[in-house]
């Protein structure tokens, strides 16, 4: 490698480091906007369309879901669909059989679409291991100071 091939090897490496981007990748977000009428679906409808990189968006009214796919990113998403005035988070469901509990009090949620239960992380582990105790053993138990005084 001579002189020419490091000048060509340094001009690549400044060439690249100015024009390549990083690029968003294709992915699909899912949300959750509080919608009531037709008006109120085409606002949001067409206030998402308008994003750059927006393919497609999809609204299911009955179940408040909103589902946009395109080279775009969650957050963007998220704050142009509550510019419309709206209520939107992220979809919290996930379908009731992917959750290890799906009844327990952080999961279930009664606002829920048939078939999901809200997602949860950490699922809290509430039925703990009951440890059996033998009671004669606790009785003559030298820490136990109204153990019998016999042994």
């Amino acid at each position: 490698m001579g002189v020419s091939g490091t000048l060509d090897y340094i001009s690549d490496l400044m060439r690249s480091s100015h024009k390549h981007k990083k690029r968003k990748q294709f992915q699909t977000v899912n949300l959750k906007v509080r919608m009531d009428c037709d008006g109120c679906e085409l606002k949001v409808k067409k206030t998402l369309s308008s994003l750059s990189g927006v393919k497609s968006v999809e609204i299911n009214r009955k179940q408040q879901k909103v589902t946009v796919t395109g080279y775009v990113e969650a957050s963007k998403v998220l704050k142009k669909a509550k510019s419309t005035g709206k209520k939107a988070e992220i979809w919290p469901y996930v379908p009731y059989n992917l959750v290890a509990q799906p009844y327990a009090p952080q999961a279930y949620d009664k606002k829920a679409p048939p078939g999901f239960v809200r997602k949860v992380d950490n699922p809290p582990n509430n039925a703990a291991v009951a440890k059996y105790e033998d009671p004669y053993i606790a009785m003559f138990s030298d820490d136990n100071p109204n153990a019998c005084s016999i042994m």
